[in-house]
This record gives C-alpha cells, sequence and structure tokens, in this order.
C-alpha cells in the first residue's frame, strides 16, 4: 500500500490509465477534505476494482472498508459519489445537499471528505477483415480513442477479443463462418456481421447446424450499422460506428463483464462496538464468542468487545431491534 506522497498519487494515477486502457472497470476515490487526526491526506487517492480490490491510499482500517463499499456501488451505478466520513455530530446541519455521511466511531479516523467516481473503460473494437472499409473502420475508432486491432480472418481467434470487447466480422464471405464461430464463443460484449440479411441468416443457420448454441447466434447483429442506403465503403465504416456510438450511449455495449466485475461481493458484518460495517473475514479481526464471530474495523474496538463481550453484544442486539 502506497502513502499520501505526491509521487505516489502520480503512480495511482497511471495504474488509472493502464487500467482503463486494459478494459477494465473501476471506481477512482479522492481525499478532497480531512479534519485532523485522520490519516488520510487531502489528495491522496485510491483505485478500487469491481471485486473490492484497493491500490493507493485512502485512510486508515476504518475508513478503507467504508471507501470500498461505496466505490462498490458507484461502479455498480456508474453515479459519483462524495462522502462525508466521520461521527455524525461532527458536521451538524452543515451539510451540503446531495452528499452523504457516513459514520467512522474510530477516533483515530478524524474525518473526511471523499469524492469516488466510476471510470468507463476504453473501449474495445476488434475488426475482422483486410477490405478498404475494416481499414476504414478501425481508423475511425483509433480517432474517438478506442482501441482498435485489426484482424484478417485466418489470424483471428477468440482469444483476441474480452468479455468487454466489440468485435465486427467483416470478411465479406470469405471464412465469415469461422470468424463468427470464433468470436460468440469467447461473449464478448458485441458480435456484428457485416453481411446482407440474406447473407447472415446463411451464416448463422449453418453455424446452428453445426452445434453452436441459438442464444450465442441469437446475439449476432446482422446486418451491422445503420441503414444509410447504397453507400460507399467509407460511408459503410461510418454506419457502422455510428451504431456503436448508438449502442454505447444506450449502455448496450456495458454488458460484458470481467471475471473480476462478476465476483460475488464479498460477506459483511457489523461491528458491535463502534456499529460500522466490516469485511466478515480474516482482515475483519474476527474474535469468536459463545460460538458466534464477531468482525471488527480495528485492534481498537476488538480490544474493547474483549474486555466485556457480553455488554457490547447486548447493545447491538438492542439496536437491531429498534
Amino acid at each position: 500500500m502506497m502513502s499520501g506522497h505526491s509521487s505516489d498519487r502520480w503512480d495511482v494515477l497511471d495504474q488509472a490509465g493502464e487500467l482503463a486502457r486494459s478494459g477494465e472497470e473501476f471506481a477512482l476515490a479522492t481525499v478532497v477534505w480531512r479534519q485532523g487526526p485522520s490519516s488520510g491526506q487531502q489528495g491522496s487517492r485510491a483505485i478500487i476494482t469491481a471485486s473490492g480490490r484497493l491500490s493507493g491510499w485512502i485512510g486508515g482500517a476504518c475508513a478503507e472498508p467504508v471507501v470500498v463499499r461505496e466505490a462498490q456501488e458507484v461502479i455498480r451505478t456508474g453515479e459519483a459519489r462524495l462522502l462525508l466520513l466521520g461521527a455524525p455530530e461532527q458536521f451538524g446541519a452543515a451539510v451540503p445537499a446531495g452528499m452523504a455521511v457516513v459514520p467512522i466511531s474510530c477516533q483515530s479516523e478524524g474525518a473526511l471528505e471523499i469524492f469516488i467516481e466510476p471510470v468507463i473503460p476504453t473501449l474495445h473494437l476488434v475488426v475482422v477483415g483486410r477490405s478498404p472499409m475494416a481499414h476504414t473502420l478501425a481508423d475511425l475508432a483509433t480517432s474517438l480513442g478506442w482501441r482498435a486491432d485489426l484482424r484478417d480472418g485466418p489470424d483471428f481467434s477468440g482469444k483476441d477479443v474480452g468479455a468487454r470487447s466489440i468485435v465486427v466480422i467483416a470478411t465479406q464471405g470469405h471464412g465469415d463462418e469461422e470468424a463468427v464461430e470464433q468470436a460468440v464463443a469467447a461473449s464478448p460484449a458485441f458480435v456484428g456481421l457485416v453481411a446482407s440479411g440474406r447473407r447472415g441468416e446463411a451464416v448463422l443457420g449453418y453455424l446452428a447446424d453445426r452445434g453452436v448454441p441459438r442464444d450465442a447466434l441469437d446475439r449476432v447483429q446482422v446486418p451491422v450499422g445503420l441503414d444509410l442506403g447504397h453507400t460507399s465503403h467509407r460511408e459503410i465504416a461510418v454506419a457502422i460506428l455510428a451504431e456503436l456510438v448508438q449502442l454505447r450511449a444506450a449502455g448496450a455495449l456495458s454488458s460484458g463483464r470481467t471475471p473480476e466485475a462478476t465476483t460475488s461481493e464479498p460477506a459483511q458484518a457489523t461491528d458491535p462496538v463502534c456499529g460500522m460495517t466490516v469485511a466478515a473475514d480474516r482482515c475483519g479481526n474476527p474474535v469468536e464468542h459463545d460460538g458466534v464471530t464477531y468482525y471488527f474495523c480495528c485492534v481498537g474496538c476488538r480490544d474493547a468487545f474483549e474486555k466485556d463481550p457480553g455488554a457490547y453484544v447486548t447493545a447491538a442486539y438492542a439496536r437491531q431491534e429498534a
């Protein structure tokens, strides 16, 4: 884990750029204000992935699990959040509209204001084919800041794409069936075939007879591209890219998920001392009492519990009943 030095903050941004280019979704958390004795520093940054992996520095033992939990929600919804972390009585009626207060009971944490924003990964387009249209489409996508790869039909395989990749097959009758079969087997976010409706039916029917699952074939868009009538190869490329931009704006290209993004959410528990939500794993400072395992945000809360577990169990039960 890195400290809050300025060089480390730039390292976090460099890592964020690498993740965005690779197509992995994540959230970027930035400390915009602090009140001592918080260990988080103004300007500190951290990256949180969909699975909850944190890189960088945002605060201590109490702040970190809260930020991870909130960041995962930001990734899920795609909406940024501005958080105030601290005891509610620290802020009173001074909390601006739209800002969420998350209680933190650890005295060593002070207070933090953290902005968490989702980062949209760079779109990855794989164009299969060697025609002038295929080259034009890849060039146009690159000009939009997308990551575009051009593959000749015989050189293309499912290894060239990921769960968020967009695949456009423009082999023009030379190995269409093989390219579509390779593409759908990789389960990318989108597969489009440049062909007439009749040709598309023939390709998909052939693959269905070969045993390719029908639900996979139903995801193939054919013909791909907005219908602009009789057009040149450059205009066909524009029509295809226009449809892809339209689908992206509608959220239809975000269905592909990396294995990390589909990782189930970790189990959580409530710290019986301070009431914080914590990870129910070895990082949660577990203690067993009367056959029940309790988890804590920090060693201080765990030590307080061990001195008088009965009192804290009773108080926690009362909170649940309230």
